[in-house]
């Protein structure tokens, strides 16, 4: 991904697409399934909701090489939770998000997500597949179709099949051990499967 940085603007991912559909899922998450299970195992869906918010303004920060206590904090440890006012909120960053990285400035030189050192263009690559990843997990605990962006999904896909190509212990914590799946499955099953998520999930 090192080679993103290098492309003219045109060519840079746009996270909009992304941000949009995660903003509609969110919109049309009812009250009550709030306390409902996830594919994240520790999350519920107010968890999920309150992550994918807490990550929107991280690496928006992140882009904006703005470091500190929310590019500094690693993720896991507090459990997240969505505020009173989270359905104005969460539109809000996601927009930001999206806005920060159109910056050809966001992908070059260093930054820091999650209190872990990264270039920009690898920070990118990772927030973008955040969206992809937790959209689906989103869909699939509120019981949503979910079709994300062509471009954003190919992104995501060429992240999860390298990290999940490392051996076991330099893969980190980004992703659970890959999921058994069939070559011919649709690249959203595939890319699903490599984050270490079983794609028949369901609540």
């Amino acid at each position: 991904m090192s080679d993103i940085a290098e492309n003219p603007a045109d060519d840079l991912p746009d996270f909009g697409p992304q941000t949009r559909l995660v903003a509609r899922l969110a919109e049309a998450v009812p009250d009550d399934l709030l306390e409902g299970p996830t594919p994240c195992p520790d999350y519920a869906v107010r968890h999920l909701l309150g992550h994918i918010a807490g990550l929107s303004t991280a690496f928006a920060d992140a882009g904006r090489k703005r470091l500190g206590p929310t590019t500094d904090t690693d993720p896991s440890s507090a459990l997240p939770d969505v505020g009173p006012d989270w359905r104005e909120e969460l539109p809000r960053a996601l927009e930001e998000l999206a806005e920060v990285w159109r910056d050809p400035a966001a992908w070059t030189g260093g930054t820091r997500a999650g209190g872990v050192e990264l270039t920009g263009d690898v920070a990118g690559v990772i927030a973008l597949n955040e969206l992809v990843v937790h959209g689906w997990d989103l869909a699939r605990a509120t019981g949503q179709e979910y079709a994300p962006d062509a471009a954003s999904l190919a992104v995501s896909h060429a992240l999860v099949s390298a990290t999940a190509a490392e051996p076991p212990h330099a893969r980190g914590t980004l992703f659970g051990p890959p999921v058994p799946v069939r070559d011919e499955a649709p690249l959203l099953e595939r890319v699903v499967a490599l984050s270490g998520r079983e794609p028949s999930w369901r609540p």
